[in-house]
């Protein structure tokens, strides 16, 4: 096995630790497929009570998915199989989702994209003050995916609609209120913490003596502005009403989603629409159906590039107007694979 996923059993605690420090923790093929099968075992294991993912170095948890390597394959020439990784993903998502004993995500640093993915549908999610959520994929021609469609709709107040359209940040205080954690803890408290869970019977009174009130956070101070604004029928009227707004948070807000693919955004939009009347697995389904989708445009290659490759930070979205985007471009991007939809029940 790859030295870039490790496992181990610790007293009754089943410990996944994402172990690519220089990459933050990008998750790859490999250890999606190592991870989804350690965790059936797991399931079956009368020894462990728990699982307890955690992210090694203290930069990220999981910064994202290894898409680079998909950009590589596409620009080598390889046209099938792109879909894989992401097939993969979203079933060991719906496996976290689904999982029958306490899964217990310990957040310390970035968790963005695909280590959302990792923590978010646990039963427990722990940040520390290092905290930094986002799943900023508008803004590479994506979408936000990774159970993102479930999610992100569910989010008070429409916070997560905000942070699915401008790719907005969550710390600790924000991610805790707007329910991306469940518990907060310091930095410092973590290996004791981690000890504990290794012999946790009760895992609330476990966390109990190690909890901590964060900070309130901008996103929290502009809730109201935020569920006035996102709140609305369409991107065209949110992005009217953010012009029209007087916030400093709205202007903001307002230039971050004018950056964005418009093609991303509206599909993101549709899907958070979409997302709010979904079971999870039927979230799941919709993504792949997107993302097979995305796969076969440019948006996301050109995204990877501006932003990983050249660095230059300038896409070209094509087209670049929300107004260019085709009605029947966008409802393409919801229908089945050629290759089927994600085998969930």
């Amino acid at each position: 096995m790859s030295d870039e996923i490790l496992f181990q059993k610790r007293g009754k605690a089943g410990f996944v630790i994402l172990n690519r420090p220089k990459a933050l923790n990008a998750i790859n093929h490999a250890m999606v497929l190592a991870m989804a099968e350690q965790l059936s075992r797991w399931a079956e294991d009368p020894e462990i009570a728990h699982i307890v993912v955690t992210g090694a170095g203290d930069k990220a948890f999981c910064a994202g998915g290894d898409i680079r390597s998909i950009y590589d394959a596409r620009m080598s020439g390889q046209t099938d199989g792109l879909s894989a990784f992401f097939r993969d993903e979203y079933m060991l998502n719906a496996q976290i989702k689904a999982y029958p004993k306490p899964y217990i995500a310990l957040v310390n640093g970035i968790v963005m994209g695909g280590g959302v993915g990792v923590s978010v549908h646990g039963s427990y999610r722990i940040g520390t003050e290092k905290t930094l959520f986002a799943m900023p994929e508008t803004g590479i021609g994506f979408f936000p995916d990774v159970g993102g469609t479930f999610f992100l709709p569910r989010m008070p107040r429409n916070s997560g609609v905000y942070c699915a359209l401008s790719s907005g940040r969550l710390k600790q205080g924000d991610a805790l209120a707007t329910g991306v954690l469940t518990h907060a803890v310091s930095e410092e408290s973590l290996a004791d913490l981690e000890q504990d869970l290794e012999t946790a019977d009760d895992i609330g009174a476990v966390l109990a003596p190690y909890l901590m009130t964060p900070e309130k956070g901008p996103v929290c101070e502009s809730l109201g502005v935020i569920d006035e604004i996102f709140s609305a029928e369409s991107v065209e009227d949110i992005l009217s009403r953010l012009d029209a707004s007087q916030s400093e948070f709205a202007g903001k807000a307002a230039a971050a989603i004018r950056q964005k693919s418009p093609t991303s955004v509206l599909v993101a939009f549709e899907q958070m629409k979409r997302g709010r009347k979904l079971s999870f697995n039927e979230c799941m389904k919709l993504e792949y159906r997107i993302v097979s989708r995305i796969l076969q445009g440019t948006e996301f290659y050109e995204g990877i590039r501006a932003v990983l490759v050249d660095k230059d930070q300038a896409p070209k979205w094509s087209p670049a107007q929300f107004g260019q985007v085709d009605s029947a471009e966008l409802a393409s991007y919801f229908e089945e694979p050629a290759d089927g939809d994600l085998p969930l029940s």
